[in-house]
C-alpha cells in the first residue's frame, strides 16, 4: 500500500526538500505541502493522508495546535514532528497534542522515511535525542509510599514496571531486574497500558513523567 503524506514547514526550501526526499522513497506519496498550521489542517481535511510530517514553529497556527486539531478531528492520520527543538517543553507539548513520533532535523532521509512508515503502521517513533530527554526527565528517585494512592488503579508492581519502562528498560531487562519471567512482565505491561490508556511505550513514558512514577 502507498502511504500518503502531507509535509508542513514554513520554510519553503525545507518543505520542498522534504517533499522531494519522501517522494523518492518507495511506497510514499506526498499529497500536499503546507506553509503553516492552518494549511496543514485544511490539507488533512481535503486529502485524509496517512501521515503528516509537522514542523512546530509556523505562522498563524503552530505545529502543536495543528497537531491537536488534526488528531482530534482525523484520528486515522498520524502526526510525526520534525523540528529543530528537542527541549522538554516542545517534546511534551507535541506528544500531549497527539503526535505519534518526534524527530529533530538532524535526522537523515532514511530515518525520516522509516519514521513515516512506522507512524503509518501506528508505531511511535522517537529519535535518540528525544528518547534521552524523556528518560532523563523521567529518571530520579522512586516515588515515596507516602505520596498517597497510585493513579488509575495501578498496583505497586505495575507502577514499578512503568517506572522501569520510563527508565528505558526492555521487557527482558525489567524481568532480570525484578527476578521474574518475561511473560510476567508482559502481563504487567498489558494491564498497566490498559489502565493508563497508553498505546505504546512512548505514551507510557509520558504518563510516568507527568505522574511522578519514576524509577532510579
Amino acid at each position: 500500500m502507498t502511504i500518503t503524506v502531507v509535509v508542513a514547514d514554513d520554510q519553503t526550501a525545507v518543505r520542498e526538500g522534504l517533499a522531494t526526499l519522501l517522494g523518492l522513497a518507495d511506497g510514499i506519496d506526498v499529497v500536499g505541502e503546507a506553509a503553516d498550521g492552518d494549511e496543514a489542517v485544511a490539507l488533512v481535511a481535503a486529502h485524509a493522508p496517512d501521515v503528516v510530517l509537522m514542523d512546530l514553529h509556523m505562522p498563524r497556527r503552530d505545529g502543536v495546535e495543528a497537531t491537536a486539531r488534526i488528531t482530534a478531528a482525523h484520528p486515522a492520520t498520524r502526526v510525526v514532528v520534525l523540528t529543530t527543538y528537542a527541549d522538554d517543553e516542545h517534546i511534551l507539548g507535541a506528544l500531549r497534542a497527539g503526535a505519534l513520533g518526534y524527530l529533530t532535523k538532524d535526522a537523515g532521509r532514511v530515518q525520516i522515511a522509516q519514521a513515516v512508515r512506522a507512524a503509518a503502521a501506528g508505531q511511535s517513533v522517537l529519535d535518540a535525542t528525544v528518547q534521552q530527554r524523556l528518560v532523563a526527565a523521567a529518571s530520579g528517585p522512586p516515588r515515596p509510599a507516602t505520596d498517597g494512592p497510585l493513579p488509575d488503579g495501578l498496583t505497586a508492581r505495575e507502577a514499578e514496571v512503568l517506572g522501569l519502562i520510563a527508565a528505558g528498560l526492555s521487557n527482558r531487562e525489567i524481568a532480570e531486574r525484578l527476578f521474574v519471567t518475561e511473560v510476567t512482565v508482559k502481563s504487567h505491561v498489558n494491564r498497566l497500558f490498559a489502565k493508563i490508556g497508553a498505546r505504546d511505550r512512548a505514551q507510557a513514558v509520558r504518563y510516568a513523567y507527568e505522574h511522578g512514577l519514576r524509577s532510579a
